[in-house]
């Protein structure tokens, strides 16, 4: 095959192919007596895999699964693929937990009863940057947003996060990575926080609850296609 042939199956660009095959995503190839080079099956089936893996997982991780690959690193290459999916169950985690919130707000909205958070308090900054595995600078960020607003001990003068500000960053955390602007979650915390409505926040709810039935689709395409090449791959280097 020609890098032309592997091409025209993504709609990607002759040149991307071979920069593929530079960064380690496709394995070498052989070259023909004139220097070019020679695609087989498997580089066909490893470049499939690859863009399945960046639909998954994002350019970088696939780039470090199909490398550690091809370094015969297996095992960190699997790793990888179960921090996806890890990351993948902590978001549907944090849509559920927001969620209940927004359910107990809709009550407050309607009389039935008041607003509670589900979510359990983490008191210092270091704990809550921890809980969501963000850094306290981000924490501060977002303070400096409008999107959290935790009061200060009033002997230390430390920041107090209490049940309220850990819901805000869960929410906070969880639209951030679906790719919302740190303006447009101020906008939603507020109105969570107020009860003023909860309309937009729904419409973010049912925006990402799409987002990650599309990713856990695009991680069961990535494993098929992965699972082939490793099948194409044990057959082409059969342990000595």
């Amino acid at each position: 095959m020609r890098p032309s042939d592997l091409a025209r199956e993504h709609g990607i660009s002759t040149q991307a192919v071979r920069n593929y095959g530079r960064d380690g995503c496709l394995p070498p190839a052989e070259r023909s007596p004139s220097g070019y080079r020679i695609y087989t099956e498997l580089h066909a089936a490893a470049l499939r895999a690859y863009l399945a893996l960046v639909r998954a997982y994002g350019h970088a991780a696939g780039r470090r699964i199909m490398k550690a690959l091809h370094g015969g690193e297996l095992d960190d290459a699997l790793t990888a693929v179960d921090r996806g999916h890890g990351q993948l169950l902590r978001d549907r985690d944090t849509l559920d937990a927001v969620r209940k919130a927004v359910e107990h707000l809709a009550e407050a909205e309607s009389g039935a009863g008041p607003a509670s958070s589900t979510v359990p308090g983490v008191r210092t900054i270091g704990e809550l940057a921890h809980h969501l595995r963000v850094t306290p600078a981000t924490l501060r960020a977002w303070e400096g947003a409008g999107i959290l607003t935790p009061a200060r001990d009033r002997a230390t003068g430390y920041r107090v996060f209490r049940a309220d500000d850990v819901r805000d960053a869960e929410l906070a955390h969880l639209l951030r990575r679906g790719g919302y602007p740190l303006d447009h979650i101020a906008t939603v915390v507020r109105q969570i926080r107020t009860a003023g409505g909860t309309e937009a926040l729904s419409r973010a709810l049912s925006d990402w609850q799409h987002r990650l039935t599309a990713r856990s689709l695009a991680m069961l395409d990535a494993a098929a296609h992965l699972g082939r090449y490793l099948t194409l791959l044990d057959h082409t280097h059969p342990p000595g």
